[in-house]
């Protein structure tokens, strides 16, 4: 099987990860600039097969798009042109980096080292895999 590739997209950093082959388990893989991220993802793409791109999609808690979305948009069409025959699919990214926070803690990682907003974001795509993954199988 190919691996889903997910995106926590922002303005200067995004976070990637991936799934395992059998598309069971995400893993973070790193954190870049957003500038490069184009770039990153059609080097990954020509050595490792991907079925499709998850995006997360940030929204606010009244459901509205969050100030991000723009700039998502527009990463997604460019995405699209680049790549037409990867699907790019999106998932609710809201308390992600909540999430990332105390999945830190609960690891023991020191306050220096939860302050990294790399590492955050890095942890934060893995969460927006791990979900879409978990859909993916209730749907099934």
């Amino acid at each position: 099987m190919k691996r889903i590739l997910a995106i926590d997209y922002g303005k200067k950093r995004t976070g990637i990860a991936v799934s395992d082959t059998l598309q069971l388990i995400a893993n973070g893989l790193q954190t870049i600039p957003t500038h490069e991220l184009i770039d990153f993802i059609i080097n990954y793409i020509a050595k490792e097969p991907v079925e499709v791109i998850v995006v997360g999609k940030p929204k606010q808690m009244n459901y509205e798009d969050s100030e991000n979305w723009n700039r998502i948009e527009v990463f997604v069409r460019l995405l699209n042109k680049k790549l037409p025959d990867i699907p790019v699919e999106f998932v609710d990214e809201r308390f992600t980096s909540v999430l990332a926070q105390r999945t830190m803690l609960e690891a023991g990682l020191k306050k220096k080292a939860r302050q990294n907003k790399a590492l955050v974001d890095e942890i934060s795509a893995t969460i927006i895999l791990q979900s879409y993954l978990e859909s993916k199988r209730l749907n099934l």
